[in-house]
């Protein structure tokens, strides 16, 4: 947003509570990549010029990329501030009060993104207090947790890469399935992610969609970039020995139950990714595309039937330590106290234009589109909204 604001010369600043670009650096695991390819790395005046386009940037990558944007421009960037109340102002415009002294604005961009508050569930207190637990954005490495097996709870993308990285480094690992759709690595030749680019699907809009507004409660297919990118097959970690359970259910003590759903969450994942296939496939033909043929996918694990299914585990004689809740985040926007919310919480707009004349959103999940969550993405987010911007500031000023 700065980018086109610079370039048109809105007089603007850009305030951060802490310093650009920290939660890459303070919310992701040692060993995070990016699950999209870094060509779709592209921002306002700013794209990936490093020498693998096809492949994964991992954590520190990605922030040495992002910190480097800032500069290229001039952005007006203020850091270590924080901004905690934000109202609409009597004569116009907004008023804000910052931890460096009260600022009043004509508009303001919310561009804080849409992952605040770590969610831990209740059921988490009645874990014993010897049971390490931490929220998957708290997650660094296998080596930060005590020896011993560890539960995962959550199959996104955050559950079912953290289980990863805990099964690569030989840790006895219980993962409990929600139901997360995954997605093929590569089919037919190519990355799955320059098949749906090339058809278009991350730039269809959100009233396009079946259900229209409840896309955005979707969650992300699980895959990986790890190692230059690759699936992520539950069912080849449960044959390798990692142990799936359904849904968790319940704790009591040390004593926890699942529900009977890992069949169900495993095939349901697993249709959604073949379902993409077919998509690939139909696009393919239509478009008269010479690509290779791919056989499709094989189960090479099954669990139990659900009436076998063991539902109970005792975390002692399981031998579990650790607990990584990946359940999600909690958007958290009490600081914005202008009326544009609906009654979960979640701001009401248009591609991120509220009913409030001058307060836009930017960054927010499905904003848009589903591209809205990935780069390039939230790059064309930014440019739609500079131009309501810039276009209020011109009138502001013939005015």
């Amino acid at each position: 947003m700065s980018w086109h604001l610079v370039r048109a010369g809105v007089e603007h600043v850009v305030l951060e509570r802490g310093t650009a670009c920290h939660d890459w650096a303070d919310r992701r695991w040692d060993a995070f990549t990016l699950v999209t390819p870094n060509w779709q790395c592209q921002l306002p005046g700013y794209a990936y010029d490093g020498g693998d386009p096809d492949g994964f940037m991992a954590r520190d990558e990605v922030v040495a990329w992002l910190r480097r944007y800032p500069a290229t421009f001039g952005a007006p960037l203020l850091e270590g501030v924080g901004v905690t109340a934000l109202r609409e102002a009597p004569g116009g415009g907004f008023s804000l009060t910052t931890t460096a002294g009260a600022l009043t604005a004509d508009q303001v961009v919310v561009a804080t993104g849409g992952y605040h508050r770590p969610v831990l569930p209740a059921v988490s207190q009645r874990l014993p207090d010897d049971v390490v637990q931490l929220h998957s954005a708290a997650y660094r490495s296998p080596q930060a947790l005590p020896p011993g097996a560890v539960l995962v709870v959550g199959s996104g993308q955050s559950g079912a890469q953290i289980a990863e990285d805990l099964h690569l480094a030989g840790r006895e690992v219980h993962l409990a399935l929600g139901s997360a759709p995954r997605v093929a690595r590569r089919y037919r030749g190519r990355d799955c992610v320059a098949w749906l680019h090339d058809m278009g699907v991350y730039d269809v809009g959100i009233e396009a969609h079946a259900g229209g507004l409840s896309k955005r409660e979707s969650t992300n297919h699980y895959v990986t970039g790890r190692d230059g990118g690759r699936d992520i097959d539950l069912r080849a970690f449960a044959r390798d020995g990692m142990r799936l359970h359904g849904r968790l259910e319940s704790v009591h003590g040390t004593h926890l139950r699942f529900a009977r759903t890992t069949a169900a969450s495993l095939d349901a994942a697993d249709a959604v990714a073949e379902s993409i296939k077919d998509d690939i496939d139909g696009w393919i033909a239509r478009q008269g595309i010479d690509a290779p043929t791919e056989a499709r996918y094989t189960p090479v694990w099954r669990p139990p039937a659900p009436e076998d299914e063991d539902v109970d585990l005792d975390l002692r004689a399981a031998g579990v330590t650790a607990v990584v809740w990946a359940v999600g985040f909690r958007a958290d926007f009490r600081w914005v106290q202008v009326g544009v919310f609906d009654g979960t919480g979640a701001p009401t707009h248009r591609r991120g234009v509220t009913a409030v004349p001058g307060l836009h959103f930017l960054g927010l999940p499905w904003l848009h589109t589903w591209g809205s969550g990935r780069f390039a993405g939230v790059a064309r987010d930014a440019e739609h909204l500079a131009e309501q911007v810039v276009l209020r500031a011109a009138r502001s000023r013939a005015a």
